[in-house]
């Protein structure tokens, strides 16, 4: 929180400093999360178009990989490109309305909130399928599948209100330099002339809700997916029966990794160069790696992918 000052003025436009001291390197870094940006939206988009143009891939699982896969596209766009124009000082650069910060922010949060709560409900369908396969039809049914999916959108679409509401009660009166490449609650609360105490309380109430929510649905239905299968004498039907669960864990170790670790906290003041990074990591590195992690651990999509892009299919088209 900013100290009192009886020259106070509202701030209508903040500024995001981004990455301080890589000016030199600005063009390195702009290719860089360029390509990563570009390299996010074919991967998510290829998901998308294999899972709709093969019947193999109609199912519960990749019905919901393709809701992730439309998340991961509008996650790493509500922050991508702004930053992109950063670097390069064009459309604004570096300027956001105050409007449009917290646009950004609640955007930012639905969706991050809905992203746990779409893991949790791959978690329940993997745990059905191995551990009640006679009754997956009726309990994963096509039914069930579109109201789990509108369930974690509402639910994601819900819970940034509150934050984002008692944040636009806070009064900013300068400076309005943010020190992010984008608008996060943490370095806008460092910019607030009013207590924060209350925000930042809801803030990790919120959040820690969010992630225990989710993170406990997950814990829960593997843990009876590892006792189902300690009960499975065949190795190798234990090792078939794990295998669809691989790539699962691995982007839930990577998201809500970072994501324990950025927001269950109730500090405002910390190493910000290090929650940069992080952020990154997030927002950037791990959408562009989900794809290529359900790609390369899955054989099915592995292999709907060839024939999809395989040359000689289109040209038996």
């Amino acid at each position: 929180m900013q100290p009192y000052s009886p020259n106070w003025t509202h701030v209508t436009e903040f500024v995001m400093v981004g990455f301080v001291g890589v000016h030199e390197a600005r063009l390195l870094f702009f290719t860089l999360f360029l390509t990563m940006y570009l390299f996010t939206l074919v991967e998510n988009l290829a998901i998308i178009l294999v899972v709709a143009l093969n019947h193999r891939l109609r199912r519960p699982m990749y019905f919901f990989l393709t809701h992730l896969s439309c998340l991961e596209i509008w996650y790493t766009s509500v922050t991508v490109p702004k930053m992109l124009a950063g670097f390069i000082g064009v459309g604004g650069g570096k300027n956001i309305s105050y409007a449009g910060c917290l646009s950004q922010l609640f955007i930012f949060t639905f969706l991050g909130a809905t992203e746990c709560f779409l893991l949790a409900a791959m978690a329940y369908d993997r745990y059905v399928a191995i551990c009640m396969p006679l009754r997956y039809g009726a309990l994963v049914s096509w039914g069930t599948c579109i109201r789990l999916a509108a369930a974690c959108w509402l639910g994601g679409l819900l819970t940034p209100i509150l934050p984002i509401y008692l944040m636009s009660q806070l009064t900013f009166c300068g400076p309005n330099v943010i020190d992010h490449f984008f608008c996060d609650a943490s370095p806008l609360l460092a910019l607030s002339c009013s207590d924060v105490t209350l925000k930042e309380t809801t803030d990790f109430l919120v959040s820690l809700a969010v992630l225990l929510a989710s993170s406990t649905v997950i814990s829960v239905s593997y843990g009876n997916i590892v006792w189902t299968l300690l009960h499975i004498r065949s190795a190798a039907e234990r090792r078939k029966a794990f295998s669809t669960c691989v790539a699962h864990l691995t982007v839930v170790s990577l998201f809500y990794g970072t994501l324990f670790f950025m927001y269950v906290r109730t500090k405002v003041a910390s190493s910000i160069n290090f929650n940069k990074v992080v952020s990154v990591f997030y927002s950037i590195v791990t959408p562009m790696l989900n794809p290529l992690i359900y790609s390369l651990r899955n054989k099915e999509v592995k292999g709907a992918l060839g024939r999809v892009f395989s040359f000689r299919s289109w040209v038996g088209q």
